[in-house]
């Protein structure tokens, strides 16, 4: 989309790095800071678009590497993109597939040139190259794209790391100018492991090859949470505050308010809808695990803080016998709930800088949890 940015700054906290803005794509404009709901494959699961809409989601996730195994991305382009195969008119980021590759490490090789790797499907040789990776997401027609990069595990050595942060900074050179014009957004990945020297490097290559926004990779790969705290407040003010600043693959609703006061713009993870369909719900005052058999015969909501469908009209004492019996409903209702409170997570917060009281939102945020935290 260059040049120019589609990231527009509202109002910048006086009290901590913490921002609200917007975000402008080719499906309209989205508020940050933001949670994006997963789709992995084309759907967030347990729920339909209106109940994504009515739960307030702004944009969605799609992924790469999946869709480009099955349906294929031939198949979505014949019903115009990814927007109208899956029924949503509203942002649609793909991943670019590198987390799964990474993933499904056992099954793939790393060179050069690209990601050869065996379907998890049917073991078929399949390849993604940077260039083919940009071709699958604008097949898709998504609004934002994400680079084709190379995950670091961790523990990893230096020279280990080294090694992938640089390849990973030779593959975004070439998703840049792999793109043919589309109007879709690109945004680069930031990796270097757990190196502050690593990422300071690698954001340096990224912001020089240019990219309409940046994400913070290879967090949230098994570290500790005082690691991954570190390397944010490490590498968020490396990045440059005219872009939006995505954090990939994170986290708990604690991630996210720490997230956000430390300059992420961006969200993404599979959190709220996997523990709905393990039974785990997030509220106002923590978390809630539905089969616990002291919801048996409670007839409150699961959050009398929350305005979402299913703490409108359903009790505890339903969602646990649902839950139980493993009714399809279960799940559809759990997630439902579970995503209204992270979107409606990222409202507060994006009032609470808008009106410049994050500080104070963030002290009550964990007041009202009891879960201790300590200041930065």
């Amino acid at each position: 989309m260059l040049p120019g940015s589609p990231y527009r700054l509202i109002h910048q906290s006086t009290e901590c790095p913490a921002r609200c803005g917007s975000l402008m794509t080719l499906h309209g404009k989205i508020n940050t800071p933001v949670f994006m709901p997963v789709g992995t494959l084309a759907t967030v699961k347990s729920v339909t678009p209106e109940n994504l809409l009515e739960l307030g989601a702004q944009i969605i996730l799609g992924n790469t590497y999946h869709l480009f195994i099955r349906p294929g991305q031939e198949l979505i382009q014949t019903f115009g993109g990814l927007h109208r195969f899956m029924h949503w008119d509203k942002p649609i980021l793909t991943d670019s597939g590198g987390f799964q590759i990474f993933s499904l490490n056992e099954l793939a090789k790393i060179t050069e040139k690209g990601a050869e790797f065996r379907s998890h499907l049917d073991g078929s040789k399949l390849f993604l190259s940077p260039e083919i990776a940009i071709q699958v997401q604008e097949d898709l027609g998504s609004d934002i794209m994400m680079v084709l990069d190379t995950c670091i595990p961790y523990p990893a050595t230096l020279d280990e790391a080294a090694k992938a942060t640089a390849l990973t900074g030779r593959w975004a050179k070439r998703c840049r100018q792999a793109q043919s014009g589309t109007g879709q957004l690109l945004f680069g990945i930031l990796q270097g492991g757990m190196y502050p020297e690593l990422r300071q490097e690698a954001a340096a290559e990224l912001i020089d090859i240019g990219f309409d926004g940046y994400a913070l990779g290879g967090l949230s790969v098994g570290e500790p949470k005082e690691k991954m705290h570190e390397m944010l407040d490490e590498s968020v003010h490396l990045l440059p505050d005219t872009r939006a600043k995505y954090l990939m693959g994170v986290g708990t609703p604690e991630d996210l308010v720490e997230g956000v006061y430390r300059g992420v713009d961006m969200f993404d993870c599979v959190m709220p809808t996997r523990n709905a369909r393990n039974g785990m719900l997030f509220t106002s005052r923590g978390r809630v695990v539905i089969k616990n058999r002291c919801n048996r015969d409670d007839h409150r909501p699961v959050d009398e803080a929350c305005s979402c469908y299913t703490c409108r009209h359903y009790s505890r004492a339903y969602l646990r016998h649902l839950f139980q019996c493993r009714e399809i409903l279960a799940y559809q209702l759990n997630s439902i709930h579970n995503l209204h409170y992270y979107c409606s997570l990222m409202a507060d917060m994006r009032t609470a800088i808008a009106e410049d009281r994050f500080m104070a939102f963030r002290q009550h945020f964990y007041e009202q949890r009891e879960i201790p935290h300590q200041e930065k």
